[in-house]
């Protein structure tokens, strides 16, 4: 199993999200030191009923707890938007 899917099976197993978006970013980072050892860059889009009135650094937690177990050997760099399904139904059409 691939790093993307380890990702999203943690992530699916601990926030049950409505929608979840991973995209591996690390090709953007080559030379970067962590790049070097093996470990990626990733963001990660999740629409989550779990995060219903948590502030966005407990969201954040929630995530970064939920894939602790690939920290940091296999994730480097992790950038996370954390949405509420009535917060990503407010967003703009884009």
């Amino acid at each position: 199993m691939g790093r993307i899917e380890r990702m999203q099976m943690l992530l699916t197993a601990a926030l049950a999200p409505q929608q979840l978006q991973i995209d591996d970013d690390s090709h953007l980072h080559a030379g970067h030191a962590g790049a070097r050892g093996g470990a990626g860059h990733y963001r990660v889009q999740l629409v989550s009923e779990h995060f219903a009135g948590l502030a966005p650094l407990a969201r954040h937690r929630a995530v970064y707890t939920a894939l602790a177990e690939l920290m940091p050997a296999e994730i480097h760099a992790l950038s996370i938007r954390a949405l509420t399904p009535q917060e990503a139904m407010d967003l703009p059409a884009s």
